[in-house]
């Protein structure tokens, strides 16, 4: 089991990532590929990459990559690192900039339970053509399991989004903690995490708590090893039925698409997504597009009518007006 020990200061600190985290869903997805588990509403996801994977003509370039991420047991923390919070290519920057240091703790540990290959001396010693080739590998690894159904994982990530914070309006966020489980149990200042593989506690220290909620988590919830990084624990969510790739999804035309048809697929999910209401950087987060692009999508919106924005310092906070809400639900 898991022990999170929060003070005071870390229930203030504590918080729920502001989007599905695209290094924490490829890592974790490496793990989900390769294991186990018999998830029928996983299986088509994993037939169709590993087949990718075996046609791709970097697979020799992939098999580092695979080997850093074993099915089981101990992962490297420097793959996930806390700047992924900002988006792929910031954390992508972040694992290419690890300390040499860091990349030999991480390997020696991963060294102690799995078998390297020979590229993984290289990286241990921190060479800039290694870290380059690793991300590399990130990157077409991802083309192939990550961005063809990113729509789905983000739609089932948000979705839980919205529960946590229903639960932070119900309850603060003792109240967030404690809608957490079954996989966690919240308990006078302590989050268990059970079924953990190892007995560790972890002291927050005033540092508070990111929560990434995750697609690819499998049921029980992941944390770093490392006591002295910025605290995360990625918990899994509800997949929503499981994974099609982008234009793969059968059945009749809803509302919504009928909506898209006729404003522009973007517009119309600036639109849904201002239901939650949101800032012009949460909204270029969520639908993956620039702030310039958010910007000028909701400044059509609202001129007609179906969006008031509110300006609060230096952001700007978008929802739905009455008639927003009717065309949305038309």
């Amino acid at each position: 089991m898991l022990k999170i020990y929060f003070s005071g200061e870390d229930i203030l600190r504590t918080r729920v990532a502001p989007a599905a985290d695209p290094v924490w869903e490829l890592v974790l997805s490496l793990h989900l590929l390769r294991g186990r588990s018999r998830d029928p509403m996983m299986a088509a996801w994993r037939r169709t990459v590993a087949g990718g994977l075996r046609r791709e003509s970097a697979s020799e370039q992939l098999h580092l990559l695979l080997a850093l991420n074993p099915p089981r047991g101990y992962f490297p923390d420097f793959l996930t690192p806390y700047a992924s919070v900002g988006g792929f290519e910031a954390g992508l920057d972040a694992v290419r900039s690890t300390p040499a240091q860091l990349l030999r703790r991480d390997l020696a540990v991963l060294a102690g339970e799995n078998p390297l290959p020979p590229s993984a001396s290289a990286l241990a010693r921190g060479e800039p053509e290694a870290l380059r080739a690793l991300t590399g590998s990130m990157e077409r690894y991802r083309s192939v399991a990550i961005s063809p159904y990113w729509g789905r994982i983000q739609a089932a990530v948000e979705a839980d989004r919205v529960r946590r914070a229903r639960a932070v309006l119900d309850g603060g966020v003792e109240g967030l903690l404690a809608s957490l489980r079954p996989n966690m149990r919240w308990d006078s200042g302590v989050l268990e995490v059970r079924d953990y593989p190892d007995s560790r506690e972890l002291h927050l220290d005033g540092r508070g708590l990111l929560l990434v909620p995750s697609f690819f988590c499998a049921r029980t919830p992941v944390a770093l090893l490392d006591p002295a990084l910025p605290p995360v624990l990625a918990y899994p969510v509800d997949r929503l039925g499981g994974l099609l790739p982008a234009g793969d999804e059968a059945g009749p035309v809803t509302g919504r698409e009928t909506l898209a048809a006729l404003i522009g697929r973007t517009r119309a999910a600036v639109l849904e997504a201002s239901d939650d209401g949101l800032t012009t950087g949460e909204m270029a987060r969520r639908l993956n597009i620039s702030p310039a692009a958010a910007s000028q999508h909701t400044a059509v919106l609202r001129n007609a009518g179906l969006l008031v924005s509110q300006r609060d310092r230096n952001t700007v906070l978008h929802t739905l007006t009455p008639l927003g809400r009717a065309v949305l639900d038309a």
